[in-house]
């Protein structure tokens, strides 16, 4: 199996810190945060990755190379414009079009068990599995409904749902982990786009996405605030890729 690192954005929420430093680059315990992601993908068997760009993007060339220093191979996807998460999947489908992929995040930290992941989509039968959390603030994030199966009905109240005959489990939030068939780069649309707008286009047209829990460590390092959160939490033993 391949995967994918989505390392192309700005940081903008962390600048200064990151108008010189790519935030994937950005270190936890004296590694970037890149690397911990390459390094979760290496601890579950998985070695060709294929990594976007855009800003400072240079740099994580130069940092990570062809990732034979980790033992892996390292390939990059150049965007001179933005193409958001859909469009950036969509413009590395030639590198992942062969079989089911792994989409992470590249400026989150966590341990998620992406073998348990991955068996867990080989089963579903969807187009794609969705790594989901419990979080008292997923309204913040955007709500992930999923029903009694871990089949997904709505993201970010899309599409509209009628009321249920049975409750519910309570929303989750998307982790920005995810398996994917290649069939779904055929549902995304050329040019700019967000990976969302193409699930809520599979759900309104019945298709099925499944859900999975991930209870391991998981932090977004999205906020001065949280990297330095995870900096302790890395610091005190709270984060460690098993």
């Amino acid at each position: 199996m391949k995967a994918m690192l989505l390392a192309a954005g700005l940081g903008t929420r962390l600048r200064p810190l990151t108008e010189t430093t790519p935030k994937p680059l950005l270190p936890i315990a004296g590694r970037p945060i890149l690397a911990w992601n390459l390094l979760l993908l290496k601890r579950h068997g998985i070695t060709d990755v294929i990594v976007n760009l855009h800003h400072l993007g240079e740099q994580i060339v130069q940092a990570i190379g062809d990732g034979s220093r980790l033992g892996m191979r390292v390939a990059y996807s150049h965007e001179p414009e933005l193409q958001g998460t859909g469009g950036g999947i969509r413009q590395a489908g030639p590198f992942l079009k062969d079989g089911p992929f792994l989409v992470l995040n590249g400026d989150t930290l966590s341990a998620c068990d992406l073998t348990g992941l991955v068996a867990a989509h080989r089963t579903g039968g969807a187009p794609a599995t969705l790594a989901l959390r419990e979080d008292p603030a997923a309204a913040a994030w955007g709500p992930v409904t999923v029903d009694a199966d871990s089949r997904i009905l709505q993201i970010n109240g899309v599409p509209p749902l009628a009321p249920p005959a049975r409750p519910l489990p309570a929303p989750c939030m998307f982790a920005g982990i995810h398996v994917l068939e290649p069939e779904v780069l055929d549902a995304i649309p050329p040019g700019p786009g967000s990976i969302i707008d193409v699930y809520h286009a599979l759900l309104g047209k019945d298709r099925m996405l499944r859900g999975w829990r991930l209870n391991g460590y998981w932090s977004d390092i999205g906020t001065r605030e949280r990297y330095e959160q995870a900096e302790r939490d890395a610091a005190e033993g709270r984060f460690a890729i098993p």
